[in-house]
């Protein structure tokens, strides 16, 4: 063997240097200058086989040799084959996370139509015998204050610190949301649940209005051509309802215009990010303002209503004492629940998917309230109610439109 080949293959195995140069030394057939050569040379393919690019024999022996491989080679093989596994190992919780993440998703969206449907039967089925729409919204107000309190005290959500300027700006929001509870609880105490909210799909009208009055926001020609069959609609279910009044008619149209007043003017109020509370806290702060400014108000305009006689005459009319006090709290928990599952959502999406989901909950809670109630409804009746609700939709779609056009 000769002194090049002990390089060689000491260059595949840097453990056989001492042996290789062991039985060199012993072998009676290798001159002593041979084995200088060797070990110089054994030195230089230790440290690279690129020290020695002038020797004849490396070409050849690289060529022929098959235990030569390049180290650079070998290095980016075994990063690759590395960096591969964990990679593609990496992917599986991702996809199970975005799974989990949209099963999520689907059950509070299930939650908040669930929690619509049963406020909106026990709160008609309340205001049926019991009509005093200031003092049961002024009960759902408490009954919800009380909640948010707990959730404070129990430190499921952090207490926030309202300093004057942020109570200046939230309270024209609590005066808002309180007149909207408020005329909305008086038209379903008078027309039938569907009627009131195919009325109340005419709050993108609304919105669009007072944006560009307040804000000075010009809506695009899409959001625009979407009001069209809304209006429509609202009209055409209006003329044909059975249960038409015009107290419910004209209580949900100005609910329509309190409550997207009280949007309206968040966006232009609550403008500091500093002073911004989250949605939860914001909720929970407009509510409790809501109950102690309607409580004088239901007393002034109605009276004290709890009382056993006003009880009793409840009873009289299909609900006794205790049916009535049990559905008022499963009404008044399913309305804070159903707002608190709502701010929630619009947490985890964006307001667009939010109002496209909001339409989808009217359309439910009109066809459970029309199954439930057995409402006679007329083709043309289910025919304007659709064509609002078509109308809100599109509606949701132009305003989808328009934020991609900002975002680019």
């Amino acid at each position: 063997m000769s002194p090049y080949s002990l390089s060689l293959l000491a260059s595949v195995s840097p453990k056989m240097h001492t042996l290789l140069s062991f039985s060199s030394s012993h072998s009676p057939h290798l001159p002593n200058h041979n084995i200088t050569k060797s070990n110089n040379k054994l030195s230089h393919s230790i440290n690279g086989l690129s020290s020695c690019p002038s020797s004849p024999l490396l070409p050849s022996a690289t060529k022929s040799s098959p235990f030569l491989i390049s180290t650079s080679k070998i290095a980016s093989f075994r990063v690759l084959a590395a960096s591969s596994i964990p990679d593609a190992r990496s992917d599986e919780p991702a996809k199970t996370s975005d799974f989990l993440k949209t099963l999520q998703l689907g059950a509070m969206f299930a939650t908040w139509y669930l929690l619509n449907i049963y406020y909106n039967i026990y709160n008609k089925q309340v205001l049926k015998v019991y009509p005093f729409p200031a003092t049961i919204t002024a009960f759902q107000f408490g009954f919800a204050s009380l909640v948010i309190n707990l959730v404070w005290t129990l430190n499921l959500h952090p207490r926030p610190s309202i300093s004057g300027s942020q109570f200046a700006a939230i309270l024209p929001l609590a005066v808002a949301h309180t007149m909207g509870n408020l005329l909305t609880n008086i038209s379903l105490g008078k027309v039938a649940v569907s009627f009131t909210h195919t009325i109340k799909a005419m709050e993108p009208f609304f919105t669009v209005v007072l944006s560009a009055l307040l804000l000075g926001e010009m809506p695009t020609f899409w959001v625009v051509s979407s009001l069209v069959p809304v209006v429509g609609g609202v009209a055409l279910a209006s003329m044909t309802e059975v249960s038409f009044n015009w107290i419910g008619f004209t209580t949900a149209m100005a609910s329509n215009v309190t409550n997207q007043s009280r949007n309206v003017l968040s966006k232009k109020l609550m403008t500091n990010e500093e002073e911004t509370l989250d949605n939860i806290n914001l909720y929970s702060v407009i509510t409790i303002i809501s109950f102690l400014l309607l409580v004088p108000c239901a007393i002034l305009v109605e009276g004290v209503k709890f009382s056993p006689s006003y009880l009793q005459s409840a009873a009289s009319q299909g609900l006794n004492v205790r049916e009535l006090c049990v559905r008022s709290v499963l009404a008044a928990f399913c309305f804070h629940a159903y707002q608190q599952v709502s701010y929630m959502i619009l947490q985890m999406v964006s307001p667009v998917t939010h109002s496209v989901g909001n339409c989808v909950k009217r359309v439910v809670v009109i066809v459970s309230s029309v199954i439930f109630f057995q409402i006679p409804v007329s083709p043309v009746n289910t025919l304007g109610t659709g064509l609002a609700l078509v109308g809100v939709f599109l509606y949701s779609r132009a305003k989808r439109i328009k934020s991609v056009q900002k975002t680019n």
